[in-house]
């Protein structure tokens, strides 16, 4: 049996920090409802306020500084890929459409074929 590598949030203060980024996103819905007597431009600036501040606070912890990390690996990851030419990418949308008409033809005529053997030959159903 291997052991997984589980990362977790040991620290209080991280623990802290997620809780409050937590608190605030639901104080943002929250905020969102309980102002619609206030009007929309209210309503709206304090949710995104509290959802910025939810960022903010998530992004100085520890989890948070992980995923900007992951994100910045997966962005030098993408960049290195050779994406195809127009014509390649051209020629192999016409082989993937010739392949599916081919495919849909043969199972057509087996189908067809099928169909004649059982109904006309074995069962004779269509005279």
């Amino acid at each position: 049996m291997s052991s997984a590598n589980i990362e977790t949030v040991n620290t209080t203060a991280d623990k802290a920090k997620l809780a409050a980024s937590v608190l605030l996103v639901l104080g943002a819905v929250a905020a969102f409802y309980l102002l619609g007597q206030q009007g929309v431009i209210a309503q709206w600036a304090a949710l995104i306020a509290c959802l910025v501040f939810a960022v903010i606070i998530f992004l100085y912890s520890t989890p948070g500084q992980q995923f900007v990390a992951f994100g910045r690996d997966a962005w030098r990851e993408v960049q290195k890929v050779v994406w195809p030419t127009r014509k390649e990418a051209t020629q192999m949308t016409a082989y993937v459409f010739g392949f599916v008409v081919i495919m849909a033809i043969f199972l057509w005529f087996t189908d067809k074929t099928l169909e004649w053997v059982f109904y006309d030959l074995i069962l004779g159903w269509k005279k």
